[in-house]
């Protein structure tokens, strides 16, 4: 146990010693009681999906030992000794119970399921065995974005905060560590083709440094994939989620196996290998639709401030208004388990809208949305039309799957029109930043990516390696690093890690010259995927200090006993460059030939201008492609 994705493994690790026995299943368990003062809300789900008993509580009076009686109806936590009261709780949803008695949320569904079509048969009335989902369609301020988003695929206007729902899944990821047990899932679920419209499996997290069980994984996962309608990447191609994104509609919602499947166009919910195997197999997903925090930009950016720094800006502004704590005793998070929804930033770059909604994670949200023009998605689609065509042309499977879903984006084309948010929709909570007001960058420091500091507070750090890859990348990120490192005379003072987020890009930075910048400094090139991130291959010596460009920086992550701050590219090759982290002067000084909005620098990969994709797309426009708008 303990292997592959982090959510269902540590879910087994933790029944392997509380869970019960599944009759006929070796090696597996579920049930058991989990207990937590504050559980992500992909594990709970996770816990869900194996039959357990989860929920949050004030754990300060439990101790390891301890003999004590839940009573699930009182939402009470006492001493079995003397009956003293530990704590109190209550469930997420008055469904939870029937999950447990089912072994798990998708038990419940297929069971309720059959029972009301035996029962229709037989003419009978709905049961009353199953707790009915509390939850209400009445919304008499209106929906938010997402709750519009998730209405719509049920068929209805909206979904309320607190309602259980099963919405269609438009588009379903499922990354290398995660994808052999999603195997494992379809196979109980005797799927032999995909009801979600599209289903992508990609091998970022393996590609670069193999173990024999990742190749065999990287020879045998494909076929499975694609012989059930899905499209399966290869090693070497990139990182899931600069793919995936490519592949969105917008206004759907989707799921992935990775807690950073956030989609910047849509919406998505991350999910264990369980849940995405029964999305991918079903083409919907069990839904207890959460509350929404809303961050609302205004304001201009200011020189030398970059996207980043907003990412960084939404914690710290969590942190000003005491909605967000760092010290792990009691923490308040304010956007844990809930829906993280931004507006205010209407004409980003699809591209650029990810680096936000990607570090919803580390926010602990739920889901996250923002509020894009229809411009930048016009844009990104003739571009990804584009891609999905050359990858028919490239042999990649399976076409029928990537055709579908070009001629899905260009039936949008034809009429460009999103959703959006009632003006009087109810949010848990509107925290406003004003981007006037951000003057320096923003760091989160070692290591916690809650704990953001400013520039001034951390300047003069000593840096002993520097990290510029992962999914909070793109292409543009790393010409503006090759910016500031022709300005180094002689070699750097720091290890340099780059890791661009997919081949194309690195192709691209190669034919401009930018990866001769890199190695005229000394980087260290890796394969396009997730490197230093993933935390599980290469690593960073012990004990060093790192500034990274890396989703989190969880203690030993990157390196063991290493303190890493997170920030953007730009400040990585700034600090690389001096061998610390920069005063402002020092950073604006490096920064002066860079405007962070520059459409020379951040200027990103449209297909459609490319010749040799040009060339690809139309030759698979010839491909006789059979029932192409038949999901498999």
């Amino acid at each position: 146990m303990g292997t592959g994705s982090s959510r269902k493994s540590a879910t087994n690790s933790v029944l392997w010693h509380i869970g019960d026995e599944i009759p006929y299943i070796p090696n597996k368990k579920a049930g058991g009681v989990c207990i937590g003062g504050k559980i992500a809300p992909i594990f709970f789900n996770t816990m869900e999906d194996a039959g357990a008993l989860p929920f949050e509580c004030d754990v300060d009076q439990l101790n390891t030992g301890d003999i004590i009686d839940i009573n699930v109806y009182e939402g009470t936590v006492k001493s079995h000794e003397d009956q003293r009261l530990l704590s109190n709780f209550e469930l997420k949803t008055n469904v939870l119970l029937d999950e447990v008695r089912a072994g798990g949320r998708i038990p419940l569904i297929i069971g309720r399921g059959l029972t009301q079509k035996a029962r229709e048969t037989l003419n009978l009335g709905p049961s009353d065995i199953f707790k009915s989902p509390v939850g209400s369609s009445d919304a008499p301020n209106g929906f938010t974005l997402a709750q519009k988003m998730v209405g719509r695929a049920c068929g209805v206007e909206g979904v309320l905060p607190g309602s259980y729902c099963e919405p269609k899944m438009t588009t379903v990821g499922s990354q290398d560590t995660t994808g052999p047990m999603t195997r494992d899932e379809l196979k109980d679920l005797a799927c032999l083709g995909f009801s979600a419209d599209l289903v992508m499996q990609s091998f970022c997290h393996t590609a670069a440094y193999p173990k024999p069980v990742d190749i065999e994984t990287q020879h045998s996962l494909p076929d499975f994939i694609h012989t059930r309608g899905g499209i399966s990447l290869r090693p070497g191609d990139g990182i899931i989620h600069s793919w995936l994104n490519r592949m969105l509609l917008p206004d759907t919602v989707g799921t992935g196996g990775d807690s950073h499947t956030r989609f910047p166009i849509g919406i998505s919910f991350p999910a264990g290998s369980g849940l995405v195997a029964f999305a991918a197999a079903t083409g919907v997903m069990p839904l207890d639709m959460p509350e929404s925090v809303l961050v609302r930009f205004k304001g201009e950016m200011q020189p030398g401030i970059t996207l980043r720094d907003l990412v960084n800006a939404i914690p710290y502004a969590a942190i000003q208004s005491g909605d967000l704590t760092i010290e792990k005793k009691g923490k308040k998070n304010i956007f844990s388990g809930r829906i993280l929804e931004i507006e205010g930033l209407p004409n980003l770059k699809v591209e650029q809208a990810f680096e936000i909604s990607d570090a919803s994670a580390e926010r602990s949200a739920g889901g996250c949305t923002i509020r894009l023009d229809k411009e930048p998605i016009i844009e990104y689609f003739h571009s990804n039309i584009t891609m999905l065509r050359w990858m028919i042309d490239n042999g990649y499977q399976d076409p029928r799957t990537l055709e579908r879903r070009a001629q899905a984006m260009e039936e949008w084309l034809a009429n460009p029109v999103l959703l959006e948010p009632d003006s009087e929709a109810e949010y848990f909570k509107v925290i406003e930043i004003d981007l006037n007001e951000i003057k320096e960058p923003l760091l989160a420091c070692p290591n916690d990516p809650d704990d953001i500091k400013t520039l001034s507070e951390v300047a003069g750090t000593k840096i002993d390696e520097v990290f510029i890859g992962s999914c909070m990348t793109n292409i543009g990120h790393f010409r503006a690093a090759a910016e500031v490192l022709k300005q180094v005379d002689g070699g750097l003072p720091t290890r340099l890690w780059v890791a661009p987020p997919t081949k194309m890009d690195e192709h691209q930075l190669t034919e401009e010259g930018i990866y001769n910048i890199f190695g005229t400094s000394g980087a260290r090139t890796e394969m396009p995927g997730c490197s230093l991130c993933m935390g599980n291959q290469a690593r960073v010596a012990a004990n060093s200090t790192v500034v990274s460009t890396s989703t989190r920086n969880f203690p030993n992550r990157l390196g063991q006993g290493a303190d890493v701050f997170l920030a953007s590219s730009e400040l990585a090759a700034v600090s690389a460059a001096l061998g610390k982290i920069p005063t402002m002067s020092e950073y604006l000084e490096y920064m002066s030939s860079i405007n962070t909005m520059s459409e020379n620098i951040y200027r990103y990969l449209n297909f459609n201008e490319i010749e040799e994709f040009i060339q690809a797309s139309d030759r698979a426009k010839s491909i006789p492609l059979t029932n192409v708008q038949d999901v498999a």
